[in-house]
């Protein structure tokens, strides 16, 4: 990428700070910088002068004979402007600092950026590039093919030691520390033409420029890079900040996943779960889908490797009956062999049976991934007569792998041994228990999912997407009009309306909503009884009276439902007006229709990737429920759709035990709608729409709350 070519394979590297002692940090990057000295020029510089590791040093960088490509700095905070300025001053283009304390960070990284070069750091734990020999790191690294970008440099360092534990090596590792200058995004995109790497490790704390994040992410996966992503925020401190209902449903790594989702890479738990998925990634082909057939020497094993693989949401299916049939030749009466297959000790009397089983699983066509799961690689260990024989086997588990292009994986009670080593090498991922080899399957079985159907670069945002079709032209809705007199949702959804929201309250709120096309019942204000009874004249009873200005309007008892006429009406008002205060009030048409199922739909605007919208079972009991599933705004109808059937509620949508099924169409085409307002409304922090009643014949949305980014000119209850 432009502007990090001086990290990629310098031509000259200095060392400011260098040292002989192994305590200090410039030990570690003189030691590493010259372990490429065959490669590029390595200068020293320490202001004592003397030799450092067998090196003359020069005492300051004006003293080298050239400018170096690439600087690094491991010099206290207060030395390291005067550093940094000393070496742009030279024409440095590449700065890296490990150094933490520093006073005025972003006012670093602008001097950098306005001197044309680019700064990594500060507060970082360095830089290592396999392929070019580019070693500024604390530590040793081995040579592989995982990438690792991590915010927080010591948590690079973990997950590289457990790369290293599961035997893979480091392709490169970025550790981005303050993001002064250099960020996480553009050290992502410069790895999507990387050779050596062919999984990226990520962590970060937080998100900066979220959308630009994406893009790098979907670079990757076009480049055939799969992201594992680690974070935080899973917290309830973010949702108790929020003031709606959906607000308060949804997490900070909510709205990662749906970030992760729309890049096509994948959250991981822990960074453990991370490497366990990486270990499959870089040895195995990706699994085609989410069927695992399941082998085991063990019927208990067997049982707990299926209960844990369906619930990681991977399809534990009984084997096509020629393929039993053919597994059961050779394998004792007991065996069983649909799906866990047991082995029942016939690879006990003859260690060829796990490879044979293994390979007519994978080639029956009924398993998209292998999990064999058990005591092998423990034989060798346990009979060294059985090791030759074993790694035989061993092998023979790695080429049926590769000649069905299907991953096989090895849970082995072993852990580490001679064979659990052959397998590794041989592209076979072995994990020391069946739960890391389980969810490392089903994070690789989501990457898969999510391939061709990424939606990123921007693609959310395409103004070319026909509004209120899907991708294949289809209009949104089901139904030409509803008993409102509305136009329902087959008309094309407009465009977001330039005007912001101007008030508070439901009655604005509607305004604004209404002009993207959201249907609601017909209403009036009111703000004394005259005004009431001219709006129970106009419309239809039995009516709803609502508290125009409260914004949760159950809980504070400003919404009364279903008065019967004008009689009960005025009543209402009286007595909620004495306890509430004079107002703007609103009266409105009751939704009668029968087979309703109440929904909410709302959207938020993340500090980081921008609006998001959310969807969920509605009513007073959202919260409770926390029936939600939100993506990125704007979104397509099939997004929508999709975000929808993710719902436990779903069913109640379906037609739940002989009801008639709701129009599903109008409800997605409403979360296409509100999607598109929060994307074209900068202005706009929350909006919610709770509940939204739909039925059969379309939909209602019956309470709505805006929350602008600021307070809105004028306001008052």
């Amino acid at each position: 990428m432009t502007g990090l070519d001086a990290f990629r394979d310098p031509a000259s590297i200095a060392v400011v700070g260098a040292s002989g002692t192994p305590t200090k940090w410039g030990y570690w990057l003189a030691r590493g910088a010259l372990t490429g000295s065959a490669r590029r020029t390595v200068h020293l510089v320490n202001a004592r002068g003397g030799a450092v590791l067998g090196q003359e040093t020069a005492r300051s960088l004006r003293d080298l004979p050239d400018a170096p490509e690439l600087v690094a700095f491991a010099v206290p905070g207060r030395a390291l402007g005067a550093a940094v300025d000393e070496a742009l001053a030279l024409g440095v283009r590449g700065l890296l600092a490990i150094t933490a304390g520093v006073d005025d960070e972003r006012g670093l990284g602008a001097r950098v950026r306005a001197a044309g070069a680019r700064l990594i750091g500060p507060n970082c734990l360095g830089m290592y590039d396999a392929d070019v020999e580019l070693d500024l790191v604390w530590g040793r690294f081995e040579p592989g093919s995982l990438a690792v970008v991590s915010q927080s440099g010591q948590l690079g360092l973990e997950l590289a030691g457990l790369a290293a534990d599961a035997g893979l090596g480091i392709s490169r590792f970025v550790s981005v520390g303050s993001q002064a200058d250099v960020t996480a995004h553009e050290v992502l995109t410069d790895l999507a033409d990387h050779e050596a790497t062919k999984v990226v490790a990520l962590y970060l704390e937080s998100f900066g420029d979220g959308r630009a994040l994406i893009a790098a992410l979907t670079a990757l996966h076009r480049a055939g890079k799969p992201v594992l992503l680690l974070t935080v925020g899973a917290s309830d401190a973010g949702r108790q900040a929020a003031r709606s209902h959906t607000g308060a449903m949804t997490t900070a790594t909510d709205i990662v996943d749906a970030a992760c989702e729309a890049a096509g890479a994948v959250r991981a738990e822990t960074p453990a779960r991370l490497i366990a998925a990486a270990q499959l990634l870089v040895r195995a082909p990706r699994p085609a889908g989410r069927r695992v057939v399941v082998v085991t020497d063990s019927g208990g094993q067997g049982a707990l490797a299926v209960d844990l693989a369906s619930r990681a949401g991977l399809l534990v299916e009984p084997l096509p009956q020629a393929a039993r049939n053919a597994i059961a030749t050779g394998l004792p009466p007991q065996a069983a062999t649909a799906n866990p297959v047991d082995l029942a000790g016939g690879g006990e009397q003859d260690l060829g049976t796990y490879a044979r089983v293994v390979d007519l699983v994978a080639a029956s066509g009924g398993a998209d991934a292998v999990l064999l799961s058990g005591y092998f690689g423990s034989y060798g260990r346990d009979i060294p007569a059985q090791q030759d024989r074993e790694t035989e086997v061993a092998l023979e588990l790695s080429r049926s792998a590769a000649r069905h292009r299907l991953p096989v994986l090895v849970h082995s009670m072993a852990r580490t041994t001679t064979t659990t080593d052959v397998l590794r090498a041989a592209g076979v991922p072995t994990y020391a228990d069946i739960e890391t080899a389980v969810g490392a399957l089903g994070t690789a079985a989501r990457l898969t999912e999510l391939g061709p159907s990424v939606r990123a670069d921007g693609a959310w945002a395409d103004a070319g997407v026909v509004q209120g079709a899907d991708p294949a032209g289809n209009q949104v809705g089901n139904q030409p009009g509803d008993r409102w007199g509305h136009r329902a949702t087959a008309e094309p959804v407009a465009a977001s309306p330039a005007a912001a929201p101007t008030g508070f309250g439901y009655l604005a709120a509607r305004a604004l909503l209404t002009g993207a096309g959201i249907p609601f019942p017909p209403a009036l204000p009111v703000t004394d009884l005259a005004g009431l009874r001219r709006a129970a004249a106009r419309l239809t009873a039995p009516y709803v009276l609502k508290a125009d200005w409260l914004e949760h309007k159950s809980e504070h008892g400003g919404v009364a439902v279903g008065l019967a006429d004008a009689d009960a009406l005025e009543a209402a008002y009286a007595e909620m007006s004495l306890r509430l205060g004079p107002g703007r009030y609103v009266v409105e048409q009751l939704d009668r229709r029968p087979h309703v199922v109440e929904m909410v739909v709302a959207t938020r605007r993340d500090p980081s990737f921008g609006p998001v919208v959310v969807v969920g079972a509605g009513g007073t009991e959202t919260e409770l429920w926390r029936d939600s599933a939100l993506t990125l705004a704007p979104c397509t109808h099939a997004d929508a759709l999709s975000l929808i059937e993710r719902l436990r509620c779903a069913p109640l949508l379906h037609g739940w035990r002989g009801r008639p099924p709701a129009d599903t169409g109008a409800l997605a085409d409403t979360v296409v709608r509100l999607s598109r307002l929060a994307a074209g409304q900068p202005g706009l922090l929350e909006t919610e729409l709770n509940p939204v009643r739909v039925a059969v014949d379309g939909l209602l949305a019956v309470d709505a709350l805006i929350t602008p980014a600021g307070p809105p000119p004028g306001h008052t209850p």
